[in-house]
């Protein structure tokens, strides 16, 4: 195929499913009335231009999904769909050309440029000319999607191939640009089961780096290990978070992650602020 078959039409492709995968998480379409001459016109031209010209978040339909850069896809893919149990939206990949290349890489170009530095020693892939390639993968949790995505060399298999740049070494969640993952554990779930168990499954498949902090000191990951259970979670009875469990957790890829419990009072605190949000929005 051509590379504007592999570069542009996979981009569009990607964009309107990208759309209906939007709608599908139940988004709600924001409505607001500007005072303008085109309220002469009637409620659509008003409504054309609420939409148009309103409040940026107005304009929003909330978080459509998280993306995570993997070293190994097929490991990522297992942990997330086999493990934690999301659902596989779709997958696409070999994109190349210019225009996608331009859409997610032009400020490190940029920047690239500035240092006087050749690009691919800053882990800048070329998929303008096609030397590099990116592969993606949609998971589908019950309230948001997951993005998985590879960059790799193009004589790299998809899916299982070497991932064209290391991994970085520094993933303290203390690092400025840091982020992760955070799911949403049951209300009827024993936490520190949960956790004890997604330790054990992950283990059994290999995947090492699956590892969640526990609330007592410890000094090696022997300790860590023979850690008791109820050292698996950190439950907040006092102040504004009171009945928040919490842990962090490295996953397969190394990648920071969270796991969250939300009951009592700040359960009602965040199930009305998302009802006052819905309700301003009519």
């Amino acid at each position: 195929m051509s590379s504007r078959q592999h570069g542009d039409e996979p981009d569009m492709r990607r964009r309107r499913i990208l759309q209906a995968t939007g709608a599908a998480l139940g988004g709600l379409a924001a409505s607001v009335t500007l005072a303008s001459p085109l309220a002469a016109q009637g409620p659509a031209a008003t409504g054309a231009a609420a939409l148009g010209r309103g409040a940026l978040g107005a304009r929003l339909q909330g978080v459509q999904h998280f993306g995570l850069t993997v070293q190994n896809m097929e490991r990522a893919f297992a942990f997330y769909t086999e493990v934690l149990g999301g659902t596989e939206i779709m997958r696409d990949g070999d994109f190349r050309g210019e225009r996608i290349h331009n859409t997610l890489l032009t400020d490190q170009d940029i920047d690239a440029r500035v240092r006087r530095v050749n690009a691919r020693t800053m882990g800048i892939p070329d998929l303008r000319g096609g030397a590099q390639r990116l592969d993606v993968r949609f998971i589908q949790f019950d309230n948001v999607v997951i993005e998985l995505l590879q960059y790799r060399d193009a004589d790299q298999p998809a899916g299982s191939g070497a991932s064209f740049a290391e991994p970085l070494d520094h993933m303290s969640p203390a690092f400025p640009r840091m982020m992760h993952i955070c799911f949403h554990v049951g209300d009827n779930v024993d936490f520190n089961r949960f956790i004890a168990d997604l330790e054990a499954e992950s283990a059994r498949r290999g995947m090492t780096q699956v590892r969640a902090n526990r609330v007592i000191t410890v000094t090696s990951e022997r300790e860590r290990l023979a850690a008791p259970i109820e050292a698996n979670s950190n439950s907040i009875t006092e102040g504004r978070s009171n009945g928040w469990t919490l842990i962090y957790c490295k996953g397969p890829e190394g990648e920071q992650l969270e796991f969250v419990q939300a009951l009592g009072p700040v359960k009602r605190l965040f199930d009305d602020a998302r009802d006052a949000r819905r309700g301003a929005r009519g």
